[in-house]
């Protein structure tokens, strides 16, 4: 066995056994984790601390009845707070070892949001016709994050176009099929936990080393994969 290849099994069962909330005092990987941390901001995507997953199913935050348990930001700052700054994140994961982090939409980039079998099958579809896709994280909830390029930061502010389908942390329910993450909304970034004792986890099929891609050159495929996934549920 190769020291790269013993060394990238090491950094896989370390992060794993985060992901499981098995280290020793509850303490995350230092390795895998942080190194995923600072690879996406360094990819250009603004990193804020959220919240974890607690005991029977609960928020971190002890708020009672928490709405959206280990997937929201520690602080009600966190547009301001999100960075790339690879020195403020080496602290927050150091410091908040169990944190989940939150990556802000709409400054440097988006998230179109899918249900997850749509997303295997649009993935397929565009991987399959040579499209650039960029990177993508799967969530154990039943979610597929397709991460592009911006469309809310245009030169002139009067060029700014909202969309249908614009989706807030706060309007997430109303949109049950195709949600873009782009002004004022967040997506947590791998690698996340998520609530239960199964290890579910939000993690990349495909890392922040590939490229962002312009949405609109995955809007179509998208949103005909989650059509046809919201017709075969419906019949």
């Amino acid at each position: 066995m190769s020291a790269e290849f013993a060394g990238l099994s090491g950094l896989r069962g370390r992060l794993t056994q985060w992901l499981r909330g098995s280290g020793p005092s509850g303490a995350a990987d230092e390795g895998g984790r942080e190194a995923l941390l600072l690879a996406a901001a360094g990819a250009g995507l603004p990193l804020a601390p959220a919240a974890y997953p607690a005991a029977d199913y609960r928020c971190s935050c002890d708020r009672v009845g928490c709405p959206t348990p280990a997937r929201h930001p520690v602080s009600f700052a966190w547009q301001t707070q999100s960075t790339t700054d690879r020195a403020q994140i080496e602290r927050w994961a150091r410091h908040q070892p169990q944190a989940n982090f939150i990556t802000a939409t709409g400054m440097t980039h988006d998230v179109l949001d899918v249900p997850l079998e749509a997303g295997r099958e649009a993935l397929d579809r565009l991987l399959g016709a040579g499209v650039e896709v960029g990177p993508v994280a799967e969530s154990d909830d039943g979610r597929l994050l397709f991460f592009t390029l911006t469309r809310g930061t245009p030169e002139d502010e009067d060029e700014w176009w909202p969309c249908e389908l614009d989706c807030h942390p706060e309007t997430m329910d109303e949109h049950p099929g195709l949600r873009w993450h782009c002004r004022g909304s967040y997506v947590l970034v791998p690698p996340a936990r998520l609530p239960g004792d199964d290890g579910r986890s939000v993690h990349w099929l495909r890392g922040p080393e590939h490229p962002l891609p312009e949405p609109l050159s995955l809007l179509e495929t998208l949103t005909e994969a989650c059509a046809r996934h919201a017709n075969a549920y419906g019949s």
